[in-house]
């Protein structure tokens, strides 16, 4: 496993799926405001650097993570390896995002709004297919960048 070349992918990958986040309104899609979401997690107010911060942090840690299985030979770092390892990535964060209100301070005191299961109270179905395209082209990424080293 080369964490070098895993930071490198995560990083990249977090940028790219951020472009997919903010052109999902111009195509259709609910806006899905990731960045906005982690800022305001730990007070009322958005904190776009803390948002921001936390979206690439995430990125590197989900690229971590499939570097580890890769070079434990589960599948390959190849644009099918991330398809399939963003798709269920995907399935697993979309429920971490219906318990969000548990620990999240702007939804607590009602300024943002909570997403929901695959953030599903963001637009119904569109919001789930959003999450899971931007989340495969997420791994897509990670894998050509990260055997691109």
């Amino acid at each position: 496993m080369n964490i070098l070349n895993a930071v490198i992918a995560g990083v990249a990958a977090s940028l790219v799926f951020s472009i997919v986040l903010a052109m999902a309104p111009r195509m259709g899609m609910p806006k899905m405001d990731i960045v906005n979401l982690l800022g305001s997690m730990f007070s009322a107010k958005s904190n776009q650097a803390l948002g921001w911060t936390m979206h690439l942090m995430m990125g590197i840690v989900f690229a971590l993570i499939y570097a580890l299985l890769w070079s434990s030979g589960i599948s390959g770092a190849t644009w099918v390896g991330g398809l399939i390892f963003g798709a269920v990535q995907w399935l697993v964060v979309g429920m971490v995002m219906g318990m969000m209100p548990m620990m999240h301070v702007g939804i607590k005191s009602g300024v943002v709004k909570a997403p929901g299961l695959w953030m599903t109270n963001n637009g119904g179905l569109m919001a789930f297919m959003g999450g899971w395209v931007g989340h495969m082209i997420f791994g897509i990424v990670i894998a050509l960048v990260y055997s691109a080293f």
